[in-house]
C-alpha cells in the first residue's frame, strides 16, 4: 500500500498566489513574474509532500482561478465571445488576459457565471457547452505540471476534472437548441482525455487521478451508463498510465461502484468521511475484485484531529475488499487551512483537538505505517493520537433557554406585516458591505495592533460611514446600509463577538480566484454575550432620514464559512446561533430599526446532494432562520440574501424562510431563480441581483433595465426590489459609484415606464 492526498492548497502558506494575481491584475508585474510565484508554490507544495513521506503526490492541482475553467480552456470549449482572444493571443501575456477575462470579465464582457463547487464555499466557473463548441486537447497544462515535478526528482499523479463531472456540471450555451445536453459531446471529449493520457503515458506518468464528485450527486447516479461508457473507453486505451477514479463528498451506491468494476480502470477512490455508508455499500458488492482502493479516510473539509483509532478499525474493515488499499485524505485538501504551527497563540485546549492541510497530511503517513508496520512500529505516534481525547465545551444556560423556547417559530402575519411596509415600487438598496478601501483595512489593523486607540477607531469607522451614507443619498438609494467598514467578514466578525468561536490569524482558505476566507472554529455552545452590531447600525440611521437595514449572517450561513464542532447535530448547533441573533434582533428593534438583513447565502450550498437527505436538511435550516427572525414585530422588514449557488431546487425553502424580502444572485444566470420563482407561485420580495459585483466591469442603464424588464415579466412590480447581485466590499469607488447611479437610474425609468 501507499499514502496520497487528493489535492493540496494552492494559494501559499502567506496568500502568495493572491497577492501575485492581484499585482498582475493591476498592472504592476507581467506575465512571467506571475508565472515564476505559481512554480515556485507548486515546487513548495511537491516538497513538502515528499518530505512528510507521502507516497505519490498529486500535481495539476494548481490553477490561477479555478480547476473546472482550466479543464474547459484545456479542451478548447471557450464560450464563443472570449473566443476570438484566445485565438489573438500570440505570447503569454494575451494568453492570460483571455484566461482571466473569462474568470472577470472585461468592460465589454461578461465573465462566465459563478457558482458553489457541489456543497462547499469553493465557487467554480461554469462551462458554456453548446454543439458548436467542440471538444479538442487544446492546451498542455496537465502535462507542465508533470514536467515540472519530475524535473524536481519527484513523481507525481497528475488530476484531472473527470469527463462525466464536467460536462454535468456545465450549462447549455445561449446558442444551444432546446432540448440538447451537455453530455451530447461525451464523445468528443473522451476522445481529447485519450490523447492527453497518451501524452502523460509517453512522459513517464505512471498513474493519472480522474476526478468524479458528481457520482455522490443525484445528478450523477442517474447517468450511470455514461459512467461506464465513458470508462471502459479509457480503461480499454493501450497508451495510458493506470487510472484512479476519484469520488467524494459522499458515497456513491452500489450500482456506480458495480459499474466502474466492469471497467478496465485500476484504482477506485471513495470518501468514507462524508459517506461513511460506503463501507456497507462496498461489502453489498463483494469489493473491487483486483482493483486498488484509494480510501478516504482523513477529513479534507474540516479541522478536527483524526480519530486515528476509529480510522484504522475503518481500514481494517476495508481490508480484504480490494486488492490493495491506499490510505488518502476524503478530498482536496483546498479547503482547510495550510498549516496550524501558523497559529501559535491559539487557545491550547481548542489547538490542539485541530488539525489543518499539513496535519492533516501527517495523519495520513501515520495511518499508512501502522497498516503496514503494525501498532508497534508507530507506538509512539500512536500512544499520542489515543491521548488527544477531545474536551467538552458545553454551556447548560444556553440550552436551557432554547429548551424553554421551544418549537415555536412562527410570525406575525402576512397582513399585518404588508400594511406596515412603506417601501416604493421597485425600491433601490444594497446588500451590505461597501468598498473597503486601504485607509478602512489600514484603522482596522492600526486598532488591533493597538498603535490606535478606541476613541480614535471609532472616530475613523463613524467618519467611513458618514461618507457611505452622504454617497447613498446623493445617488438616491431609497434603503440605505452602513457599508460594513468595521467588518472584516461576514462570518468572522460575529464569530469573534461569540463565546464558543474560535478565530484564527493564518488560517486562509481559497474561495474563488484571488479571494480568500478565513472561516472560523465553531467548538463549542455558542452565545452572544453583548450586542455585536447596534452601536454602529443605529448611528449610521442617525444621520439619515431613510431607512438603514441592520446587517446580520445567519446562522445556516454561520455554520456553512465555519469549521464546526462534530460532536452533535448541526441542527442543534444552527439553533444556539439562531438563539444569538434573535437577541440581536430584538436589541436593534428596540433602538427604532425597521430594515434588519440576516444573510444566508449559504442556504443552497449546503443543501445534500441527493434527494433523500435534503428534507432533513431544510428542516433545520429553515427552523434556524425562523427562530432568529420570528419575535420581530409587523413594522420590521426582514431581509435574506443568498449568494452563486442554483436555487430551482430549493423555491419553496425560499418562502419557507418567512423572510419579506429575498435579494438573491441572478446577473450571471440572467434571471433564471426569477422564473423558478414565478412558476412556484413565490409571493413575497425578490431582488434579483441585477448587475455581478465581481467583475470590474461597470453595467449601463440600459443593460440594467433589460434584466428589470425581464424580472417584471414573472413577478409584480409590489415584489421586485432592485440592488447589486452581492456585497460590494472587494470593488473600488471608481466601479461602485457609477454602477449603483446606471441601477438607480434604471430603476427610476423603469417606475416611469409602467406608471408607478
Amino acid at each position: 500500500m501507499t499514502t496520497t492526498v487528493h489535492g493540496y492548497p494552492r494559494i501559499g502558506p502567506d496568500r502568495e498566489l493572491k497577492r501575485a494575481e492581484e499585482s498582475h491584475w493591476a498592472g504592476r508585474t507581467g506575465a512571467a513574474e506571475l508565472d515564476a510565484v505559481a512554480a515556485h508554490l507548486r515546487r513548495g507544495v511537491w516538497e513538502s509532500l515528499r518530505d512528510a513521506g507521502i507516497g505519490t503526490a498529486p500535481s495539476n492541482t494548481f490553477s490561477y482561478y479555478d480547476h473546472v475553467l482550466d479543464t474547459a480552456v484545456l479542451f478548447g470549449l471557450v464560450p464563443e465571445r472570449f473566443r476570438h482572444m484566445f485565438e489573438a493571443a500570440s505570447d503569454r501575456e494575451s494568453e492570460l488576459a483571455a484566461y482571466f477575462a473569462m474568470a472577470r470579465g472585461t468592460g465589454e464582457l461578461q465573465p462566465m457565471e459563478m457558482t458553489k463547487w457541489f456543497d462547499t464555499n469553493y465557487h467554480y466557473l461554469v462551462p458554456e457547452l453548446s454543439p458548436a463548441t467542440r471538444p479538442r486537447l487544446a492546451g498542455g497544462k496537465p502535462l507542465s505540471e508533470y514536467t515540472q515535478a519530475k524535473g524536481l526528482g519527484i513523481e507525481t499523479r497528475p488530476v484531472l476534472v473527470g469527463p462525466l463531472t464536467f460536462l454535468l456540471l456545465a450549462k447549455p450555451a445561449a446558442d444551444a437548441p432546446p432540448g440538447w445536453r451537455t453530455l451530447e459531446l461525451l464523445d468528443d471529449l473522451l476522445a481529447a482525455y485519450s490523447e492527453l493520457l497518451a501524452q502523460l503515458s509517453a512522459a513517464g506518468a505512471a498513474s493519472v487521478q480522474i476526478d468524479e464528485p458528481i457520482l455522490a450527486a443525484d445528478d450523477g447516479r442517474a447517468e450511470l451508463a455514461s459512467l461506464e461508457y465513458a470508462y471502459t473507453r479509457l480503461g480499454d486505451l493501450s497508451e495510458r498510465p493506470e487510472l484512479l477514479v476519484s469520488t467524494y463528498f459522499g458515497a456513491i451506491g452500489t450500482d456506480a461502484l458495480e459499474a466502474l468494476k466492469r471497467t478496465g480502470i485500476e484504482q477506485i477512490g471513495l470518501d468514507f468521511v462524508a459517506g461513511p455508508e460506503g463501507v456497507g455499500e462496498l461489502a453489498r458488492v463483494s469489493g473491487l475484485g483486483d482493483k486498488t482502493l484509494v480510501a478516504g479516510i482523513v477529513d479534507g473539509r474540516n479541522v478536527w484531529r483524526a480519530d486515528v483509532p476509529g480510522k484504522l478499525s475503518t481500514l481494517g474493515s476495508l481490508l480484504g475488499l480490494a486488492g490493495r488499499v491506499d490510505v488518502s485524505t476524503s478530498c482536496s485538501l483546498l479547503h482547510v487551512p495550510i498549516d496550524l504551527d501558523a497559529e501559535p497563540d491559539m487557545d491550547p485546549a481548542v489547538r490542539e483537538r485541530l488539525a489543518f492541510a499539513r496535519q492533516k497530511v501527517d495523519e495520513v503517513v501515520l495511518l499508512g505505517r501502522a497498516l503496514t508496520e503494525g501498532d508497534d512500529g508507530v507506538a509512539e505516534e500512536l500512544r499520542a493520537a489515543r491521548s488527544a481525547a477531545p474536551a467538552s465545551f458545553t454551556d447548560p444556560r444556553v440550552r436551557a433557554r432554547l429548551e424553554a423556547l421551544g418549537g415555536e417559530t412562527t410570525r406575525v402575519g402576512d397582513e399585518q406585516r404588508t400594511a406596515a411596509g412603506k417601501e416604493p415600487v421597485l425600491a433601490t438598496t444594497t446588500i451590505g458591505s461597501f468598498p473597503q478601501t486601504p485607509e478602512v483595512r489600514g484603522a482596522r489593523a492600526d486598532h488591533r495592533a493597538g498603535r490606535i486607540g478606541e476613541a480614535e477607531y471609532k472616530r475613523l469607522m463613524r467618519a467611513e460611514i458618514d461618507r457611505v451614507i452622504a454617497l447613498q443619498e446623493d445617488i438616491g438609494l431609497d434603503v440605505l446600509v452602513h457599508g460594513e467598514p468595521e467588518r472584516n467578514d461576514m462570518v468572522q466578525y460575529f464569530a469573534e463577538q461569540l463565546d464558543g468561536y474560535i478565530t484564527t490569524v493564518n488560517g486562509w482558505v481559497q474561495s474563488y480566484g484571488s479571494r480568500c476566507v478565513r472561516p472560523p472554529i465553531l467548538y463549542g455552545d455558542v452565545s452572544r454575550p453583548e450586542p455585536m452590531t447596534v452601536e454602529w447600525i443605529t448611528y449610521a440611521q442617525s444621520r439619515t432620514d431613510k431607512p438603514v437595514k441592520g446587517m446580520l449572517t445567519g446562522p445556516v450561513t454561520m455554520l456553512a464559512w465555519s469549521f464546526v464542532r462534530d460532536d452533535q447535530p448541526l441542527g442543534d448547533t444552527a439553533r444556539q446561533v439562531a438563539l444569538a441573533l434573535r437577541d440581536e434582533i430584538a436589541d436593534l428593534e428596540k433602538e427604532g430599526i425597521r430594515h434588519i438583513q440576516v444573510d444566508e447565502a449559504a442556504l443552497r450550498e449546503l443543501l445534500p446532494l441527493r434527494e433523500e437527505l435534503r428534507a432533513d436538511y431544510l428542516a433545520w435550516a429553515i427552523d434556524s432562520f425562523r427562530l432568529a427572525t420570528s419575535g420581530a414585530a409587523a413594522s420590521t422588514r426582514i431581509h435574506t440574501h443568498m449568494c452563486y449557488s442554483e436555487f430551482g431546487r430549493i423555491v419553496g425553502a425560499i418562502e419557507a424562510l418567512d423572510a419579506d424580502v429575498t435579494s438573491v444572485e441572478a446577473a450571471r444566470s440572467h434571471m433564471e431563480l426569477v422564473d423558478d420563482l414565478a412558476s412556484k407561485g413565490y409571493r413575497r420580495g425578490i431582488g434579483p441581483g441585477v448587475y455581478d459585483i465581481h467583475s470590474p466591469r461597470v453595467p449601463s442603464v440600459q443593460e440594467i433595465e433589460t434584466g428589470l424588464r425581464s424580472a417584471l415579466r414573472a413577478l409584480s412590480p409590489e415584489q421586485l426590489w432592485v440592488n447589486p447581485d452581492c456585497g460590494l466590499k472587494t470593488r473600488g469607488y471608481a466601479e461602485v459609484e457609477p454602477a449603483l447611479r446606471n441601477m438607480v437610474e434604471a430603476a427610476r425609468r423603469v417606475r416611469t415606464e409602467i406608471g408607478r
